[in-house]
């Protein structure tokens, strides 16, 4: 079918005999009542119309332009089945399709949805062949394998006639309310049982653990290091086949006492820190043309009014782009800032535990991108539940390592936007934190009479007997002249 008259004007007769065309092959079997997704923007694929009314909306609201491959309207998708060593070039027909779950998997691969049949290679990238290290042809070919299954899994249906879930967007959408609503793997089993059990026509897993397996093919999973528990070591690098602690000698397992257990079940670790590596995370941001194009977004917007509405307008910014040239030449090198805070994961505030996440926001980006949650990189849970201390340098330090390896050595890292291979770096710029976090993650001692950071030295602090607390005196100067404070000399000792 001619499908060129996506493109034409809305006005032409060729959009408007396609729109017919388009009508009759989506309701093709259908009954005079029944209704079909509706594709026009308005809609969005989230509306159900009717014949005649679907005409309407399509008439006077545009036809999506990259909706060439109708799998929402039973048209069927095709790959390639076979998997041949020594081949890069697994998609053989392109697909321009208008589908989040779709567009999530070839963001997560570096496919561009709009020239699906290119896998980045050195051979057709701009790049110094010595500086590139190729990835073996297994690597390669597992990478692809996964795209592929992942691929037929994004256009199975949840059953026969269903077009409103695939198989994969299903199972995504169950484990996002899996975390937002903190459920447990076995209360996922038995969910799914029972929808296998309701409705035996149904494509999806038996069990959460099936389930898993297609989910964790996107990438991106943490890695679990085994801590101390008293935080003073990580049993990590040349530790890690280490028992006990170096300092106190307690054993990295949970003992007897702790939790009863038998001799047949696995050990069990007294501390566990999820790690989320952050070379992988920064590389796909540019795996996305969109996102790629943002993390530009610092270096090309050309509004520079003197007005400070994101951080690359500050002097700070502007002072480490002169000392760093060759950072500040690449745009495309990612400006970091690091939050860390601590709270109470259980909704009984009497109970004394405190997990602390860190966080890294990517400050390349727009400020309206940039300070959306959905813009955070989790970069670490440090499990409770004691609040860390001074002893958070012991759980950064695999955070610390591959900073300091992104600012010396950087990563290859392939830019979907210019369609380039290219050496990344990166640099932590500021920290957000309340005071006593502060203290925490610079070493700062905030409770003494030095304890700001601005003054130090030329502070004049009063500690109050009753109180015990630090008082900073000698900033009335910062007053209005016409401050009612500075009439109270009883109050004050006159500095």
């Amino acid at each position: 079918m001619d499908k060129s008259w996506i493109t034409k004007p809305q006005s032409s007769k060729a959009y408007q005999q396609g729109i017919k065309e388009f009508i009759d092959f989506a309701f093709k079997g259908a009954k005079e009542n029944d209704v079909v997704i509706c594709p026009c923007k308005r809609c969005g694929y989230r509306k159900s119309k009717s014949r005649n009314d679907m005409i309407d909306y399509l008439i006077w609201s545009p036809f999506p332009k990259g909706y060439t491959m109708w799998t929402r309207h039973g048209e069927s998708f095709v790959l390639s089945s076979t998997i041949s060593p020594g081949t890069t070039n697994i998609i053989e027909d392109t697909i321009i399709v208008e589908d989040p779950i779709q567009d999530m998997i070839n963001d997560a691969f570096g496919f561009d949805r709009n020239n699906a049949n290119e896998i980045p290679s050195a051979s057709n990238l701009e790049i110094d062949q010595e500086d590139y290290v190729m990835p073996s042809e297994t690597q390669e070919r597992n990478e692809a394998k996964e795209y592929y299954e992942l691929a037929r899994e994004g256009e199975q249906s949840l059953y026969d006639g269903c077009r409103r879930y695939s198989r994969l967007s299903f199972l995504v959408k169950l484990y996002h309310i899996k975390c937002l609503c903190g459920l447990s793997e076995k209360s996922m089993t038995m969910i799914l049982e029972l929808i296998k059990d309701a409705f035996e026509y149904a494509n999806i897993p038996s069990s959460f653990y099936e389930a898993k397996k297609s989910i964790t093919k996107l990438d991106l999973n943490y890695v679990k290091i085994l801590a101390c528990p008293n935080g003073c070591m990580l049993y990590w690098g040349e530790d890690e086949e280490r028992e006990t602690c170096k300092n106190y000698n307690t054993s990295k397992w949970k003992t007897n006492e702790d939790i009863s257990v038998n001799k047949k079940k696995k050990k069990i670790p007294a501390k566990v820190l999820c790690y989320f590596p952050l070379k992988p995370r920064l590389q796909r941001l540019f795996l996305s043309s969109k996102t790629a194009e943002d993390m530009r977004w610092h270096a090309t917007d050309t509004n520079n009014d003197g007005i400070l509405r994101h951080p690359r307008d500050s002097e700070a910014w502007k002072k480490f782009d002169l000392t760093h040239t060759w950072f500040s030449s690449d745009p495309r090198n990612v400006r970091l800032a690091l939050a860390s805070d601590g709270f109470n994961p259980f909704d009984v505030m009497s109970s004394n535990n405190s997990i602390w996440p860190v966080v890294l926001i990517p400050y390349n980006t727009p400020p309206w991108v940039c300070m959306k949650q959905t813009s955070f990189i989790m970069s670490m849970i440090i499990p409770g539940k004691e609040a860390p201390g001074n002893n958070i340098d012991v759980y950064l330090q695999p955070l610390i390592k591959e900073l300091k390896e992104l600012w010396t050595n950087g990563v290859d890292t392939y830019d979907s936007f210019k369609k380039e291979m290219f050496k990344l770096h990166a640099n932590l710029m500021w920290t957000i934190s309340d005071f006593p976090g502060l203290g925490a993650l610079s070493g700062w001692n905030t409770y003494t009479g030095l304890a700001c950071l601005s003054c130090n030295f030329q502070t004049t602090p009063l500690r109050f007997q009753a109180s015990h607390k630090w008082c900073f005196m000698g900033h009335r100067c910062f007053l209005d002249w016409r401050h009612r404070f500075r009439l109270k000399r009883i109050r004050f000792n006159g500095e």
